[in-house]
């Protein structure tokens, strides 16, 4: 069995935990299972509702039940989880002072585990909209829970409870895909493989998938599916919820990078209701990275991921619906209020629309790309992705400060490391500080003026490249079953063509000042006053209620601090568009 455990943890965990995915059931156990006292159960009367069990009664069903918090005033609750084949599995039993709850159920989706009443229970069952307004309103016993609700999901992960269950032959590239989606947003999984584990051979029996139906997934609630894709995937854990309903958000948030997850956090914590949608995993691009060390206040660095996390859970603590994955295929801008369609045809509303969609993966114009994607070829350096080239030779290609960080993480996993570049150094690329780090890692080796020109592969996936140097022109086939690319991204605008979003020649959308000056100098040589250029906000596209913010935005710093600053700024300018609005449309 794998799992891969998120790397969101409490800010009082010191960050070496952190990059080591540490969880210490024995020494933490306070802070897992923290115990209400009877004056705090007083306290916590006004958030919920009295309800009562009888003994067997079932409270609630892995991927069907959805609740804030229950917190036990009388009996005791047995919480179970659904196997392979069916049974059922007794995880622990909690009795008086105990609640129950997990990170999903910040954002009310479905329990990935079930409880039944041992004996006579009484309890209170909290929404998940009052467990928010209690972790807000009551400070002191709001950090306990959260911290609680976060170390009980990484347990989770680390115990292989909960969750889906992955069955699939080992080297499956729709088991890798999936697996990645899965770990990327940190949920918890199982992976097993049919040749190895007798329960999932005998799944394989019962529903005899073929080749192109592998993987088998098994839902919390039992349900069996034969290689779903990702937007099914997350229907069947609730990360992608119903959104076919007529709910105008006040902030509509596309993409969860860092830029994204800021104005999130912003705007809902100011009482502005926030729909985010991320058509993968939140993070972004900087969730690829193994290390930033040059973002404020982590002098020891974190990973993207950990980052992530952490504003992830912070974004929920304030009511953000977060829709992952999600994928924006149509923005109306000439009705109001904005409209904007999904890939799957549903369509949301909003009064404003905050860009925030960052960018694509670069791919090289090699043969047999597609074909070795997730069978050798990674755009992604994750904890998976480094077990797969244990002690294996490696290349990665790109110089830019991701491919430096991930360079650095897959070095300590990897035999060696080659890292492939046109240019004829990384000074103009890369930070010093990991130019300086690559130069003392004795297992990477820096390629200069060369790039891959063929990939060749047999069954098992990718197993020869050949590379060229520009300058000598001499070519050699490496014997190698992983590339990684970081070849860098182009802006994931192409699906704003039906609006009149204006972007540069690369595709990044104007914002501000960038959007007049683009607008005047259509004017020529006719003469304008101040007076009569229109009031637009410094990150407002050229159209009204559509920002901008993060790599998608024209002139924008390539950074996560500044992508996070832009998210904050952001807010106040949506509140003063909001507060310009006729009443009927602000209302």
């Amino acid at each position: 069995m794998t799992s891969s455990a998120p790397e969101f943890i409490p800010e009082s965990t010191p960050d070496d935990a952190v990059q080591a995915h540490a969880f210490d059931p024995p020494g933490r156990s306070h802070q897992i299972s923290p115990v209400f006292n009877d004056a705090e159960l007083e306290r916590l009367r006004r958030y919920g509702q009295l309800r009562h069990f009888a003994d067997g009664a079932v409270l609630f069903e892995a991927g069907n039940s959805s609740f804030g918090m229950l917190v036990i005033l009388a009996g005791r609750v047995a919480i179970t989880r659904h196997e392979v084949m069916g049974q059922d599995t007794l995880l622990r039993e909690v009795g008086r002072g105990h609640f129950i709850a997990e990170v999903a159920q910040l954002s009310g989706r479905p329990t990935l585990v079930n409880g039944s009443a041992v004996g006579a229970v009484e309890l209170l069952d909290i929404s998940s909209e009052s467990l928010r307004a209690l972790i807000v309103a009551e400070a002191e016993m709001g950090e306990r829970i959260v911290r609680a609700l976060i170390l009980r999901r990484v347990g989770l992960i680390e115990s292989n409870s909960g969750g889906p269950v992955l069955v699939g032959p080992r080297g499956n590239a729709n088991m890798f895909q999936l697996q990645s989606f899965l770990s990327s947003n940190g949920h918890p999984h199982t992976v097993l493989d049919p040749d190895n584990d007798t329960a999932a051979a005998a799944l394989r029996t019962r529903y005899q998938p073929a080749a192109h139906e592998w993987p088998l997934v098994v839902c919390p609630d039992g349900k069996v599916m034969k290689n779903p894709g990702n937007a099914d995937l997350g229907r069947c854990l609730g990360m992608l919820p119903d959104l076919s309903g007529d709910k105008i958000f006040d902030v509509l948030v596309v993409g969860a990078g860092p830029a994204g997850l800021a104005t999130a956090v912003y705007a809902a914590s100011e009482g502005l209701s926030v729909l985010a949608l991320e058509q993968r995993a939140y993070g972004g691009q900087a969730g690829a990275s193994a290390r930033i060390e040059n973002y404020l206040g982590f002098p020891t660095g974190i990973s993207g991921r950990a980052l992530a996390g952490r504003a992830y859970v912070q974004a929920q603590k304030f009511g953000v619906e977060v829709a992952t994955p999600a994928n924006a295929a149509k923005l109306e801008c000439d009705s109001w209020p904005l409209r904007l369609t999904l890939t799957d045809g549903v369509t949301v509303c909003a009064r404003t629309v905050v860009l925030s969609c960052g960018a694509r993966y670069r791919r090289p114009s090699l043969a047999n790309l597609k074909t070795y994607e997730g069978r050798g070829i990674y755009y992604w350096a994750s904890p998976i992705e480094a077990k797969l080239c244990r002690q294996e030779e490696i290349i990665l290609v790109g110089g830019g400060n991701s491919a430096g960080q991930a360079a650095v993480f897959l070095s300590g996993h990897a035999a060696r490391v080659h890292m492939v570049i046109r240019g004829a150094g990384l000074a103009a690329s890369m930070s010093s500080y990991l130019i300086e780090r690559i130069a003392a890692t004795p297992n990477i080796t820096l390629h200069t003026h060369t790039e891959i020109i063929a990939l060749e592969g047999d069954d098992d996936g990718l197993s020869e490249v050949r590379w060229r140097n520009n300058q000598t022109g001499e070519e050699a086939d490496c014997a190698v079953r992983r590339v990684f690319l970081f070849v860098g991204a182009d802006p994931n605008t192409d699906w704003l063509q039906d609006c009149a979003v204006a972007v540069d020649a690369q595709g990044f959308i104007r914002t501000g000042f960038d959007v007049t000056r683009a607008e005047c100098s259509k004017l020529g040589d006719k003469p304008i006053s101040p007076a009569e250029l229109p009031e637009r906000a410094a990150l407002e596209t050229s159209v009204p209620g559509v920002f901008a913010i993060g790599d998608v935005r024209a002139g924008s710093t390539k950074r996560v601090a500044a992508a996070v600053g832009e998210g904050a700024a952001v807010v106040s300018q949506i509140h003063s568009f909001l507060a310009r609005l006729p009443a009927d449309a602000a209302s």
